[in-house]
């Protein structure tokens, strides 16, 4: 990591046209997420991601209310793409996720948007929601490494990710940062209308930490390469906070990054759910925090604070 972002030598050694090729081909019919459309989106047909082949780009930004790690001093270079593959009732980004606000770009365009985000200062380019658009990532990225991209990618994702497209980017991306929402089917189901997403979103994240392993800082405690976990607390325990922990402690790494969330609040369609329709209680994220160490995980943040020390330095 220290010669560089991993994308930069798979570039080199031509391996990342092949990725891009083998990524277009599978917008004929297709299969980029677990929801497994198979409709062709150079045909303007559209699938759950409503999306064609072509990057829709909701906004591109500085930003400074990610994760320290992330942030640094001049901020995560956030990309928020249109649309989301799973589209939760609950949506803090409604605008964006669900009512697809921004416009289709070119690939190059894209690619001269990661440029400028450098330009800026941002320690890393930050795609939100990237799930069904991968392919259009991939063939965006050789425009902005001809104009000198080197910073790391950042994958931020709602974790409803097929392991298959994953492996197309493994080199690609430094930092994966899925999201755990939920363990329990029925309530992916009722939520997210996707009963599969518990097992799903762990064998994304297992294969996620496969690739980049667990995450690494440089001396001035900024993200270089690794998984960071996010964990949103919901009300009535409905996240299965316990089971998540046990999940990453057990079956990942206890050394696993996670940030525990305590954002919690009705938005989008909650309304419609008299159980989600309230904002978290104190007791409910104390109780989740205390969960956490319980299940021993060793990195653990939150929006009180740290509860780590980050022994990973490069």
């Amino acid at each position: 990591m220290l010669n560089g972002p991993s994308y930069i030598e798979l570039d080199r050694r031509g391996e990342l046209a092949e990725r891009i090729r083998a990524a277009q081909e599978i917008l004929k019919e297709c299969t980029v997420c677990p929801r497994m459309c198979k409709v062709n989106r150079y045909e303007g047909r559209r699938g759950k991601c409503r999306t064609g082949a072509l990057p829709v780009v909701s906004a591109y930004h500085p930003h400074f209310g990610e994760e320290a790690p992330l942030v640094g001093r001049y901020g995560s270079g956030t990309i928020f793409l249109a649309s989301c593959n799973l589209r939760c009732v609950f949506c803090q980004n409604w605008e964006i996720s669900h009512r697809m606000e921004g416009p289709e770009v070119s690939h190059r365009r894209l690619g001269e948007m990661m440029v400028e985000l450098q330009g800026m200062g941002c320690h890393n380019i930050n795609f939100v929601t990237p799930t069904h658009m991968v392919p259009q990532i991939l063939a965006a990225l050789p425009y902005a490494i001809d104009r000198g991209l080197s910073v790391p990618l950042v994958y931020n994702t709602g974790g409803y990710d097929r392991v298959e497209t994953l492996g197309l980017l493994d080199g690609v991306f430094d930092i994966y940062m899925p999201d755990i929402k939920y363990t329990d089917p029925a309530h992916s189901k009722r939520y997210s209308g996707a009963a599969d997403y518990p097992e799903v979103a762990k064998a994304a994240v297992r294969e996620m930490h496969r690739q980049v392993g667990d995450l690494v800082l440089d001396p001035r405690g900024i993200a270089v390469r690794g998984l960071l976990v996010r964990h949103l607390v919901m009300p009535g325990g409905i996240a299965g906070t316990r089971e998540v922990m046990r999940f990453l402690a057990r079956e990942v790494s206890p050394d696993t990054y996670v940030n525990l969330m305590d954002q919690y609040r009705p938005c989008g369609a909650a309304y419609r759910f008299h159980e989600i329709n309230r904002p978290i209680t104190s007791e409910e994220f104390e109780q989740a925090l205390d969960t956490a160490l319980d299940e021993e995980i060793h990195r653990l943040d939150s929006g009180v604070g740290a509860r780590f020390r980050p022994r990973e330095r490069v």
